[in-house]
């Protein structure tokens, strides 16, 4: 049973697509914590991201770092958190959270709701700085 992040792979479930190489794939979380709160994936299903062997892990932090470095350009910030979090997708991911207080990133905190045109809008100046 593919993961519903494979199926956001695959296009069977839409998303808000930021980057995609031949191994990984970057897109927006539709719960964000921050505007412009990602995630990034290996596109092999693997549960546990320690699981990976050790270039899948370190081509996963290099595409990672890419994106981060346009999503801190896109969405001003302190930092960027990169977080690996998460026990509910059995599928290695990363949070990437602009960030200005270590209050951004827990993940107690109200969700936001943004609209399409938001998220499409966020999406659209993260790319640009890819």
């Amino acid at each position: 049973m593919a993961t519903i992040f494979t199926k956001i792979i695959l296009g069977e479930i839409p998303s808000y697509k930021i980057a995609e190489d031949e191994k990984h794939y970057a897109f927006l979380d539709i719960a964000p914590l921050t505007k412009g709160h990602l995630l990034v994936v290996p596109k092999k299903e693997v549960d546990y991201i320690f699981d990976m062997d050790t270039n899948e892990y370190a081509d996963l932090q290099m595409f990672a770092h890419k994106v981060a470095l346009g999503l801190k350009k896109a969405m001003p910030c302190t930092k960027v958190a990169n977080i690996v979090l998460g026990l509910e997708v059995p599928h290695a991911h990363i949070h990437l959270i602009p960030m200005d207080s270590e209050k951004d990133v827990n993940f107690s905190n109200p969700k936001l709701k943004l609209t399409t045109d938001e998220f499409l809008e966020i999406a659209e100046k993260i790319r640009k700085e890819i």
